[in-house]
């Protein structure tokens, strides 16, 4: 477990790094068309092609309204024997329960969970199998919230995806009288809104958290590490590449005119990035985390 809580403000919010545990995913599918003799100079990959991911959550609360939120939950723990291996899942490295401890947070006072999408490893944490092998949710008082289009497409999706969306992640979601379906661009509360991108998949929403002077956006797979800020750095496992490309094009340039920083879900190494633009291409800048953030 990391000693130390990244924790920072912006505006009413209070904000904590939530660390839920370390995978691999293959670094092939993660840069797509990009050679490997390119992604791999930046992040190298393991003897089986596998880079290194986190799985960062980002928990929020509100000063405003009391309300404390919770970003994504990783993969959470109801993989067998077999794909703990395929993925790598280490979990002594963190885990969501003992983070949320560390932050003085039981998973009871979760007052809402906003899910970005609804692949495995960002939704798998709502449930758990307890010792009789039945699954309960852990967030027994949170509302979920997922965008509208992106539940039909979760729930309706194509041969590709499928794989991606579980049922044991899915129904108990659906069974729990606690989803709200949201629309694009959605407004939680004032400073916290969402921006809906769509390449990696139909209604993909990232989380954005700003005051007078500073954007914090989560950057979710829209930017899975600091090695995709090139515009062509676009994975394999998107659905429609090309938009990514261009949604990739929209928000890094506003980001890099603005001075926007990026939460990094999957960045092992990197918690924020901050971008910048030169020669008309678009490039890495900062690093820094939630505790070093002016």
């Amino acid at each position: 477990m990391p000693t130390e809580l990244s924790t920072g403000m912006i505006g009413n919010f209070e904000l904590t790094a939530i660390e839920t545990g370390r995978f691999r995913l293959d670094g092939g599918a993660m840069f797509g068309v990009v050679p490997k003799t390119l992604w791999s100079k930046k992040l190298p990959a393991d003897e089986k092609n596998r880079i290194p991911m986190a799985m960062r959550c980002l928990l929020v609360k509100s000063r405003a309204t009391d309300k404390i939120y919770l970003i994504d939950n990783g993969s959470g723990t109801k993989f067998n024997d077999k794909m703990e291996r395929i993925y790598a899942l280490d979990y002594d490295h963190s885990n969501l329960t003992d983070s949320l401890s560390s932050a003085g947070i039981k998973p009871s006072d979760i007052t809402d969970v906003i899910f970005s999408h609804l692949h495995f490893d960002h939704c798998g944490g709502t449930t758990f199998y307890d010792d009789k092998g039945e699954l309960k949710h852990l967030f027994e008082n949170a509302t979920y919230h997922v965008n509208k289009r992106h539940w039909n497409n979760a729930n309706n999706p194509n041969t590709r995806e499928q794989a991606s969306f579980l049922t044991e992640n899915i129904e108990p979601i659906s069974e729990s009288g606690r989803l709200n379906l949201v629309s694009d661009n959605h407004e939680f509360e004032n400073g916290f809104d969402t921006i809906p991108v769509n390449g990696h998949t139909i209604g993909q929403q990232l989380p954005r958290i700003q005051d007078e002077n500073r954007t914090l956006l989560f950057a979710a797979d829209l930017l899975p590490t600091f090695a995709h800020v090139p515009i062509p750095w676009v994975m394999g496992y998107d659905m429609y590449p090309v938009q990514t490309l261009e949604e990739k094009e929209t928000i890094l340039h506003k980001a890099a005119e603005n001075n926007w920083h990026f939460f990094m879900e999957h960045d092992a190494d990197n918690e924020i990035i901050t971008v910048k633009k030169e020669n008309n291409r678009f490039s890495f800048k900062n690093a820094a985390t939630l505790s070093t953030l002016l």
